[in-house]
């Protein structure tokens, strides 16, 4: 919770900022290979952890964690995960620590993101409203049950995904991803200098 409460409150409080940055293609091009390169470095540097328990670790690497998480809000193309786990392993944790903890980490940032923007939806300002958002939407009960019936469904299979993603990574190690977030990344590079996207 400390290290979700380092991430929320400066989070929105750049809301405008993280907006604009959505909206950037050049931002998420840059982000996936910055993002890939220090994931191969932090993989292949940090390898004797001082913490091998999620449980051990301190509160200033809690909150070294929320803050790098601030990364993935501002410039998207960073990856949450990745910038909680790459943070984790930096501070001396081990992978798997690491991983843990980014997972339980994302539990109440996605609820918290995911419930703010759908009171943005629901209940615009006029900030939502002048930035041309759809809000405010009327939603019946057939949409609401159809709603849940879609988060249970994606909370199942996201639970299984990373279930399996943990198993994976402890064996594996991160180069695979940080390969290909560096390859989509000069992909898209190639395509943006030739104007076509």
């Amino acid at each position: 919770m400390i290290a979700f409460v380092v991430t929320a409150v400066p989070a929105w409080a750049l809301t405008k900022v993280i907006g604009k940055n959505l909206e950037s293609l050049w931002v998420i091009t840059i982000s996936l290979i910055v993002g890939g390169i220090v994931m191969w470095i932090v993989d292949a540097a940090f390898t004797r952890p001082r913490v091998t328990h999620m449980e051990e670790m301190s509160l200033p690497q809690a909150i070294w964690i929320g803050a790098c998480q601030i990364l993935s809000a501002v410039f998207p193309g960073t990856s949450r995960s990745m910038s909680t786990i790459a943070a984790g392993q930096i501070a001396g944790l081990s992978r798997p620590a690491a991983l843990e903890f980014s997972f339980f980490l994302s539990m109440p940032t996605m609820v918290v993101a995911t419930l703010y923007d759908l009171y943005k939806t629901l209940k615009p300002t006029r900030d939502t409203i002048d930035e041309g958002n759809i809000a405010p939407l009327a939603v019946n009960t057939h949409e609401w049950i159809v709603l849940a019936i879609g988060f249970v469904v994606s909370f199942i299979v996201a639970l299984g995904v990373v279930a399996w993603f943990m198993n994976w990574v402890r064996q594996r190690g991160f180069v695979p991803f940080a390969i290909y977030r560096i390859v989509l990344g000069i992909v898209l590079v190639i395509l943006l200098t030739r104007g076509l996207i």
